[in-house]
């Protein structure tokens, strides 16, 4: 289970910037990325399907260039929703669907500048939670950390398209998949750390609005509905394990809790261990429930991001559902109080 957010703690770190990419990879234990002989290929025709169907509403999960069953969902998302026939691969008519994108490459070239490479960072994260709760926030790590979540990447797919001896500094060129919005007229009554986190995180401010949202534990999907129980969008989704399954039935959606804190209580964790105790911990994209938390009407349970976007969908979370930082911030867009969540296995 998880329990309930707190409000906004203001977020403050130390710094580390100007590391190379390989060498920022190394203090990252959190999400590590292997040594540039080992890293896997990027496939640049599955990498151009994977932007467009991100630019699209049908989350791919992390963008890597490869194939797996997040990119699968994510075709079968758009195929349901263009009424052709759901396969999960690729076809001249799904490919037609995903022109509607715009996207010519699948990469763009972008010069870092000092606000890229600023920070704050903090550094390795602690694994206990006492540790973590007397940190300022649970930001990134460092500079490649962020950008691989700016980009809605991983640290070795950065590498892979860059070079471990790629200097993260202001004035380098470096190469990231091309997700990124200009669209940043987020609402005006959205705080300002909000709207910060929204544009670091290239969302798009133009997003369809939800009607109900469904979600599905043995598809690991969540699907959004416009009134006409259309589907707008689509997002893998990790849901529960066998020990904090899914809750089946249908909830509400009562409000967003962004850049939460987490009240951490070891009587709401099977896995907890002997002689942990409470702890509040400080908000940040590294932090338990991510950038954003979906309180729902189901106490202790909630619709959130993650730490580990690469894990979506391949591991189990305590009952809640777990979705990327980019996209959970994007959900947060559509939602509003009163929506209707199903959730069905």
């Amino acid at each position: 289970m998880m329990h309930r957010a707190a409000r906004l703690f203001p977020i403050v770190a130390l710094g580390l910037a100007g590391a190379s990419l390989g060498a920022q990879a190394a203090v990252a234990p959190a999400r590590p990325a292997p040594a540039a002989s080992t890293t896997p290929p990027v496939d640049p025709k599955i990498m151009l399907v994977q932007v467009a169907l991100d630019r699209l509403g049908f989350g791919p999960g992390v963008i890597d260039g490869r194939t797996g069953q997040t990119l699968t969902l994510a075709i079968k998302g758009l195929q349901t929703a263009a009424g052709l026939p759901v396969t999960g691969t690729m076809d001249p008519a799904t490919a037609q669907a995903l022109g509607k994108a715009g996207v010519a490459q699948p990469v763009r070239d972008i010069v870092l500048t000092p606000a890229d490479v600023a920070g704050p960072f903090v550094g390795p994260i602690p694994k206990k939670e006492d540790a973590q709760a007397k940190l300022p926030a649970l930001g990134y790590q460092n500079a490649l950390e962020m950008l691989a979540e700016r980009y809605h990447t991983t640290p070795a797919t950065l590498i892979a398209l860059n070079s471990p001896d790629t200097k993260l500094v202001a004035g380098t060129h470096i190469r990231v998949p091309d997700v990124i919005t200009n669209a940043r007229d987020y609402p005006a009554d959205a705080k300002p750390e909000w709207k910060a986190t929204l544009a670091g995180l290239n969302v798009a401010s133009t997003q369809p609005q939800a009607d109900h949202i469904v979600v599905s534990k043995s598809a690991k999907a969540l699907m959004v509905y416009d009134a006409g129980d259309k589907l707008v969008a689509q997002f893998p989704v990790t849901t529960g394990s066998s020990h904090d399954p899914l809750p089946l039935g249908t909830w509400t959606i009562y409000g967003a809790d962004t850049n939460p804190k987490f009240h951490f209580n070891p009587k709401l964790f099977w896995d907890a261990k002997k002689g942990e105790t409470k702890a509040m911990l400080p908000p940040g994209p590294n932090g338990p429930v991510g950038v954003v938390w979906l309180d729902l009407s189901k106490p202790h349970y909630g619709i959130h991001g993650t730490p580990e976007p690469q894990n979506i969908g391949r591991t189990a979370s305590h009952g809640c559902v777990r979705m990327t930082n980019w996209d959970a911030a994007r959900l947060a867009l559509m939602v509003k109080p009163g929506t209707k969540a199903i959730f069905k296995a």
